[in-house]
């Protein structure tokens, strides 16, 4: 449906829904036509969406095809638990549903919804996948939600419960654990908006309006059951009026196409996110604190259950902290990595040369006396051609190796790019043309390729840096260790020549 048609829908869906409110609520019929006018608009809502959703999952394909059967089921049992509870109500006059059918089909609506969410958000999983909490976490956030859930039930329905219990299933299906269920159904929405993209789409947008709608009618009517209540107030039921509306226009709300992955940043579902599994322990905290300001006293168990539930968050905090501090590691480890990667050669492990680049501007500011190689191999293109480029990464590898152990540990070794090689080599190094000689004779001796010893010979340019050149950059000192390197292959490869010699 297109977002100009779905904004006509919900007006006019909205419009009628304040329309019967005010009919039901101000009482402007007698009693026995405002209730039918109650139960017959939920009914002929309810049947709505379950029409909406069957139309729509036609439509569909693949997961989103799935949710909406869910969601359909859902709308089937409403519509028979609401046809059989206001039959029983509006032409029988029981206030409570006598048979087990009606307390069945709304415990059954929470259930489908909770399938057709997680059916949503396996169909919608975000391609990078963050870092997930693990088992204890999870299973502190469901006793955390469970235990919650279960000092609310106590302080709004009290003794209430266990005589409900004891003589009436049907009346604790329908006045307690009903909620209850719903409750848990929203704190599922709100880990969706936090991992998923489609929490934030109209059609969850409205689902989780009604699941709020009904859950908080749903605790208004079993606090007032609890309480000995006879007839329940007309404002009680608005949210139950407004639930099969949400529920209706669900189908129908447009959704927003798919984007392209990316970083996003912290949106209202991250916050939101971080108060699950929090949202049920505050809603407990305001029903103890409104019943105890007007004088509901509160029994062991709810005192007891109530300090479980508090010891169990703490328990979660402090699990959460060392889950952050392994965190905070984990992202120190992959700052060293990536920083690592930044300036080292992913082939040899040598210093790349940005690298190379750094270090040997931070020897020529300290105007300290060095010595700088430049090695380039010798017809490498042969070796890859002849023997594949697996045995030339051998070879350079091993070249790698060979300047390494020609040098002190003190001094730097980088490749430059493709078969080229740098080496800085500071104080104390000698004479200079016994070091690079020293260097072409172990880069000299031959090299193990597919079981044969092959000679490959390197041409190195030379060049020195004395306290005579103060001006000179890390770019011009290679400059002219590379001009000695051609030279040097000009001369006839594998040979060495100083920058500056009368030789060059």
């Amino acid at each position: 449906m297109s977002p100009r048609k779905f904004t006509l829908l919900a007006a006019s869906a909205i419009a009628a829904l304040a329309v019967v409110v005010l009919v039901v609520v101000l009482g402007w019929l007698d009693p026995d036509t405002t209730q039918a006018v109650d139960k017959f608009s939920q009914v002929l809502a309810s049947a709505a969406a379950l029409v909406g959703f069957l139309v729509t999952a036609r439509r569909a394909e693949g997961s989103d095809r799935k949710w909406r059967f869910w969601m359909a089921g859902a709308m089937g049992s409403l519509t028979v638990g609401l046809v059989t509870w206001t039959w029983g109500l509006v032409f029988m006059g029981i206030g409570l549903p006598a048979s087990t059918l009606a307390p069945i089909g709304f415990m059954m609506t929470p259930v489908f919804a909770l399938f057709a969410l997680l059916t949503l958000a396996r169909g919608q999983r975000p391609p990078t996948t963050p870092r997930t909490r693990g088992p204890w976490l999870r299973a502190l956030d469901g006793l955390i939600v469970l235990g919650a859930v279960l000092v609310l039930t106590l302080v709004t329905a009290g003794e209430s419960v266990v005589r409900i219990w004891t003589s009436d299933l049907a009346g604790l299906l329908t006045t307690v654990l009903h909620p209850a269920l719903y409750l848990v159904v929203i704190v599922l929405v709100l880990l969706l908006a936090r991992r998923h993209r489609v929490a934030w789409q109209l059609p969850l947008l409205f689902l989780g309006l009604a699941f709020v709608a009904q859950s908080t009618s749903g605790w208004i009517f079993a606090y007032l059951v609890a309480n000995g209540v006879d007839r329940i107030p007309t404002w009680a039921d608005i949210g139950f009026m407004a639930c099969p509306v949400f529920y209706a226009l669900a189908p129908w709300a447009p959704t927003a196409p798919r984007r392209e992955p990316g970083p996003d940043p912290l949106r209202t579902g991250d916050y939101l996110h971080l108060a699950v599994p929090y949202l049920p322990l505050l809603i407990t905290g305001m029903f103890i604190g409104v019943g105890t300001a007007t004088g509901v006293r509160l029994g062991p168990a709810e005192v007891y259950v109530g300090l479980a539930v508090v010891a169990l968050v703490i328990l979660r905090q402090l699990i959460t902290m060392t889950d952050n501090v392994a965190l905070l590691e984990e992202i120190r480890q992959s700052q060293k990595q990536l920083q690592y990667q930044a300036y080292h050669d992913p082939l040899t492990g040598l210093a790349n040369r940005a690298l190379f680049q750094e270090c040997l501007g931070t020897a020529l500011r300290s105007s300290q006396p060095l010595i700088l190689l430049f090695v380039d191999v010798d017809d490498f293109k042969t070796v890859n051609d002849r023997y594949g480029h697996a045995a030339g990464d051998e070879v350079l590898c091993a070249v790698a190796g060979r300047l390494r152990a020609a040098v002190r540990a003190e001094d730097v070794v980088a490749r430059l790019g493709g078969d080229e090689f740098a080496v800085l080599i500071t104080t104390g190094h000698g004479d200079p043309e016994q070091v690079g000689a020293r260097v072409l004779t172990v880069l000299e001796a031959p090299y193990g390729i597919r079981g044969e010893n092959r000679m490959v010979r390197a041409s190195i340019g030379l060049v020195c840096f004395g306290a005579m050149d103060p001006d000179l950059s890390p770019d011009d000192l290679l400059g002219r260790a590379d001009a000695a390197m051609y030279a040097a292959k000009r001369k006839g490869k594998g040979t060495l020549v100083v920058h500056g010699a009368a030789s060059a």
